[in-house]
């Protein structure tokens, strides 16, 4: 008799804990979806994700985050993007797509020595000239942000010494931060280029490409997409030697352009 009492005492207990489940779990599942608040935003044609991430205020990381993008690069019209802690929908301006632009990528992949052979003469590729091009200042021209703050030891000259390049210098304690001048998309971060120590070139929208050399470490792998002000890398040393410091170039498809004009 006690026995059939303790089988009927279990066998309520059972029951009132699947009556509670049915009952708390669909408000606890409604509380936890509830916590992360946004909006969903339908891509339209012409907007990209870093319009998207300026109009609602957010970091394209976050959204790359959110909606699990490989390529933010490649996100297509008709998209519904989650927009995290966005309280209503907005409009984003359309702007006409940039050309796709390949010549720096060239370049580089043509001053990438061979690795594979031990016995292989060094091939020196000379850097094919390019025609400066110097925008006049302008509110036309988009302002980067500084890689870095410091002295620059070397200002943008159309006559660039074999190995450095056609940009500025800035002398800083090697081991700083570096950081993305504009958001946008990593397309070579490695060593492999003469003269340039461990490199990094960032696209951005605008047919617009950054060149940040002499680094200590990259912090950032190519396909990488970063945000403006994003930790990329550590300064350190040129090759050749001499005082620690950060080479940085701006281009604007092939050619190259004077930092000093994007720089606020």
């Amino acid at each position: 008799m006690f026995r059939r009492w303790a089988d009927r005492l279990l066998l309520s207990r059972v029951q009132m804990l699947r009556i509670w489940l049915c009952l708390c779990l669909p408000l606890l599942l409604v509380l936890l979806v509830g916590c992360e608040t946004g909006v969903y935003h339908t891509v339209k044609p012409g907007q990209t994700l870093y319009r998207i991430s300026k109009t609602y205020d957010v970091s394209e990381a976050s959204l790359v985050r959110a909606n699990r993008i490989n390529d933010p690069t490649k996100v297509r019209a008709g998209t519904r993007l989650f927009v995290p802690g966005a309280d209503r929908v907005r409009s984003v301006t359309v702007v006409k797509p940039a050309q796709k632009a390949t010549p720096v990528t060239k370049t580089i992949a043509a001053k990438v020595s061979s690795k594979k052979t031990t016995t292989a003469k060094k091939v020196v590729v000379k850097k094919p000239s390019a025609k400066i091009s110097q925008p006049a200042r302008s509110t036309d021209v988009k302002k980067l942000e500084w890689p870095l703050r410091g002295k620059i030891v070397r200002s943008f000259s159309s006559q660039a010494e074999a190995g450095r390049g056609k940009g500025i210098e800035i002398a800083v304690r090697s081991g700083t931060t570096v950081v993305a001048a504009e958001a946008g998309k990593v397309i070579y971060s490695g060593d492999g280029v003469n003269g340039y120590g461990h490199l990094i070139i960032l696209q951005h929208e605008n047919d617009l490409f950054t060149v940040y050399g002499f680094n200590q470490r990259n912090y950032v792998k190519q396909g990488d997409f970063v945000s403006k002000g994003e930790k990329v890398a550590l300064s350190g040393t040129p090759p050749a030697g001499g005082s620690p410091r950060l080479h940085f170039e701006v281009r604007k498809g092939k050619q190259a352009v004077n930092p000093i004009l994007y720089l606020p």
